[in-house]
């Protein structure tokens, strides 16, 4: 059985009211080559930071070899860090570099007495044991030779194993390695990775690594967490993140896709695009599912062998394989293939039964808490709406003072009365003027679903997310309007006793 080295369990972090990182629950094994994966402002950075030490947990634990170091400080962990901004000392050769941390370090070293008892005394180490930890870190980077180099004559990636022997010279159990890679050029990272690799096994401790590059994470790690909003999607290795990803979010993310919404018609049987395909994975009948497709898994034939067929849109050539767009009815797939096609072809497709993944969706549907407001509105998600209060009644009507009649005749005042909002994901329209509609916010991630995006859309105070379908391509970030039709918000009253009075 795996050791544990470190161990994170329900850890929160928050900056004042901004949530950053959400119950995170993971644990690394000793030795393991482990990457954080997610995009920007994912939390992969603070995770990091409170593993070295340099943040503290809001809730929830940190382990180091099942002790608690939530606490400690970072110069009494067994931890080193590599940054993407590599702070080498300018004035400082590479030997003096690496050598500095072994300079300020103390040593417990063990003697004996007159008496015979054992004292321990801390000392610094000795010249001599300075330059053969500072030799073998170099030997381990493959910098033999380089010691009286200035740091300002090296590469890119030099500087960077500069910067990885210091962390390493002082024998740290986990090194902790942030976007180390992110200010070199795309030749030299993708050699870098591969020393990098090398070099973890060489060396036999544990990385955690982060980044945002999902080729980067494939690459090298054993085990890749895939995060998005301080919470962790899905825990595997590269394989299994990549041919069993667990929502959208991490098959969007990681590599290209092709996801559609589809329904689950038999034994092993799913309906999308128009078409049953037989799958391996099971669910219940007529359960809507997500359906995810990697590109170069459709294989092309003549249009009257495939289960599909369309028209080629276009054709674009990727280096070692061609990237095909076809139209297949009202939907868009996209194929990689060393074949190539011809626009306006008309191809055949077919899709193998393994190449199929299903997952459940993630959103089926809109829920939020509101209240009713003195003018019959319904305030939620940080806007207001229009809205039918009488479905909150059976039989109710408005009387000409805007009061609530109900089918017995009793008068009531609605305002500030508490409801969960429901709105479909078909119910949604958006505008770029942020005065059209009852709420606003900004668009934070759009996915591709065959025949629409599915968009969400976050509110700035509350954090709050409207989830919908449309036709239309938006550019994450932009700023806008969330427009929702009277007659599309059902809602219902949040304490049932009131409803039965």
């Amino acid at each position: 059985m795996a050791e544990h080295i470190i161990e994170l369990v329900d850890v929160t972090k928050s900056y004042e009211d901004n949530l950053v990182i959400d119950h995170v629950n993971l644990y690394v094994n000793k030795g393991e080559f482990i990457t954080l994966l997610g995009p920007s402002g994912c939390g992969k950075t603070t995770t990091l930071r409170m593993i070295a030490g340099f943040d503290v947990p809001t809730s929830g634990k940190i382990l180091l070899n099942g002790k608690d170091i939530s606490h400690l400080p970072p110069n009494k962990r067994p931890v080193n860090t590599v940054f993407q901004r590599y702070a080498l000392f300018p004035h400082l050769n590479i030997f003096e570099n690496i050598a500095f941390g072994l300079k300020c370090k103390k040593v417990l070293n063990t003697y004996r007495n007159q008496n015979g008892e054992e004292y321990e005394k801390a000392e610094r180490l000795s010249k001599k044991e300075i330059r053969e930890k500072v030799e073998r870190a170099l030997t381990l980077v493959d910098l033999e030779g380089f010691e009286k180099r200035s740091v300002a004559t090296l590469s890119g990636g030099q500087q960077q194993r500069v910067a990885i022997a210091r962390a390493i010279v002082n024998e740290p159990e986990i090194l902790l390695l942030d976007e180390p890679l992110g200010a070199l050029d795309l030749k030299m990272r993708k050699e870098m990775q591969i020393e990098l690799k090398a070099m973890h096994k060489r060396l036999g401790i544990t990385f955690i690594y982060v980044t945002h590059d999902q080729e980067e994470a494939l690459t090298m790690s054993d085990t890749v967490v895939v995060m998005a909003d301080g919470i962790v999607q899905q825990i595997g290795t590269p394989t299994k993140i990549y041919n069993e990803p667990s929502n959208t979010f991490v098959a969007d993310f990681i590599g290209e896709s092709n996801i559609f919404n589809g329904t689950v018609v038999g034994d092993k049987k799913v309906k999308f695009c128009g078409k049953t395909f037989d799958c391996v994975d099971e669910f219940e009948r007529n359960e809507p599912v997500d359906v995810v497709v990697r590109p170069e898994d459709i294989i092309m034939c003549a249009p009257e062998d495939g289960i599909l067929k369309g028209k080629v849109l276009s054709v674009v050539f990727k280096g070692i394989h061609y990237e095909i767009t076809v139209q297949v009815g009202k939907y868009e797939l996209v194929i990689n293939s060393t074949e190539k096609r011809c626009e306006g072809d008309m191809i055949g497709m077919k899709i193998g039964a393994e190449e199929i993944h299903l997952m459940k969706p993630k959103y089926t549907t809109n829920i939020f808490d509101g209240e009713i407001t003195k003018k019959n509105t319904v305030k939620f998600a940080d806007g207001e709406f229009e809205c039918d209060v009488t479905q909150l009644y059976a039989g109710s009507h408005l009387d000409e003072e805007g009061y609530l009649i109900t089918a017995a005749g009793e008068k009531l005042d609605l305002t500030g009365t508490q409801v969960k909002a429901e709105v479909g994901l078909n119910d949604i329209e958006i505008s770029d003027d942020a005065e059209a509609g009852g709420a606003t916010g900004h668009i934070i991630s759009i996915i591709y679903k065959g025949d629409h995006y599915r968009l969400i859309v976050r509110t700035e105070e509350s954090e709050e997310d409207f989830v919908f379908a449309t036709a239309d391509l938006w550019n994450e970030n932009d700023y806008v309007s969330v427009i929702i039709p009277k007659e599309k918000i059902k809602l219902t009253l949040k304490n049932t006793e009131e409803k039965k009075r």
